[in-house]
């Protein structure tokens, strides 16, 4: 499956190239980080950001397409992670692989024992950037 085409905003893409200087750059959700900010089709300031499109400190609700089990997930750094509260650290498998999604886009999200599950994203319940509360 060909990955979809997405979009971020520069900030995040400051704040994230960061944040991958400061790791060990190859540890497995550093390199799926940068191949994602890589592969982005497009860049828009964080005033220009469609309220459809996934960006850092954005709330998500999305469902796992075999088991129709829906998901509220929040998109954080990996300070802020918490599985308790849906908060995905943007080095989780799941995290980069919805940085810059469109609602009704999907992705194939990596899961234990080496399957590989669907997730479509339904909906942007909160987007920071686009509300101008700008969390680093």
């Amino acid at each position: 499956m060909t990955a979809p085409s997405i979009t971020l905003t520069r900030l995040d893409v400051q704040r994230l190239e960061r944040l991958i200087d400061s790791l060990d750059e190859t540890l497995p959700g550093v390199i799926a980080l940068q191949t994602e900010l890589d592969r982005a089709d497009t860049l828009v300031g964080h005033d220009e950001v469609p309220a459809d499109v996934v960006t850092m400190n954005s709330r998500v609700h999305c469902r796992e397409e075999s088991s129709g089990k829906d998901y509220h997930l929040t998109l954080v750094y990996p300070k802020d992670a918490n599985a308790d509260e849906g908060k995905v650290s943007i080095l989780a498998p799941v995290g980069s692989a919805l940085l810059g999604l469109k609602v009704g886009q999907h992705i194939d999200w990596p899961a234990p024992g080496g399957k590989t599950l669907k997730l479509t994203l339904l909906e942007v319940e909160s987007q920071p950037a686009n509300g101008g509360d700008f969390p680093q």
